[in-house]
């Protein structure tokens, strides 16, 4: 089969097979950056903006932060709400032709809220408003990142093509490790998720089967 010929997740499968790069590998210290894991994006029975690509994807994302907090490691949970004039979108937001917008994210709405099946540990977890893909964008988490002299970043969430590519693009650009749970993200089809998978596993981050990011976890 020629590669023009083979679908997105066949690619990626060569890749895994056959990387064709070294790994950045693991550093001495991570923040886990777990991106828009709100209902809008999350919940496939109730909106048509959710995706899934692993059913198994929360569950992960759930033990990996509680492995961080055992360790003392920082997490991190994102999400995104706009106001109802929808001006603080920017232009990113001006496309308003369907009811899926980014300007119909509102604050206060269910769209925002943080699934219910997430463990988040209010008293130790730091959550971001964010207004952009990327979770670095105008938000303090270089600063977090900063204060608890982290050099890898683990990233989850979704999109996989959007929030989760942006946010791996940033991490690297400043310096950090940059690895990503294949398991822990997720997007709206598999072409564009495995596609994308691809480009960061042969650009900006390392991407790993989330078994492998626990057990370097449990050392």
């Amino acid at each position: 089969m020629q590669t023009s010929d083979k679908t997105a997740r066949e690619i990626y499968m060569d890749l895994k097979a056959n990387p064709t790069r070294a790994r950045f590998g693991f550093g001495e210290k991570a923040i886990l950056v777990n991106v828009d894991l709100q209902k809008a994006y999350t919940r496939t029975d109730l909106f048509k903006t959710a995706y899934e690509t692993d059913p198994e994807q929360l569950r992960y994302i759930n033990g990996l932060a509680k492995q961080f907090r055992a360790k003392g490691w920082p997490v991190v949970w994102t999400y995104v709400a706009y106001m109802d004039s929808g001006e603080d979108c920017g232009v990113w937001g001006t496309r308003t032709d369907t009811p899926d917008s980014l300007q119909n994210i509102k604050f206060g709405s269910e769209r925002t809220e943080l699934d219910d099946r997430l463990e988040i540990d209010r008293a130790k977890d730091v959550v971001y408003c964010k207004k952009m893909p990327s979770p670095f964008f105008e938000t303090p988490l270089q600063s977090l990142c900063t204060w608890h002299r982290v050099d890898t970043v683990v990233i989850t969430g979704g999109s996989t093509s959007g929030c989760i590519r942006a946010a791996a693009v940033d991490a690297l650009s400043r310096g950090y490790r940059t690895i990503v749970p294949e398991q822990c993200v997720a997007d709206k089809h598999e072409s564009y998720h495995f596609a994308n998978l691809t480009d960061l596993a042969i650009k900006y981050a390392d991407v790993l089967d989330v078994r492998e990011v626990s057990a370097w976890l449990g050392k």
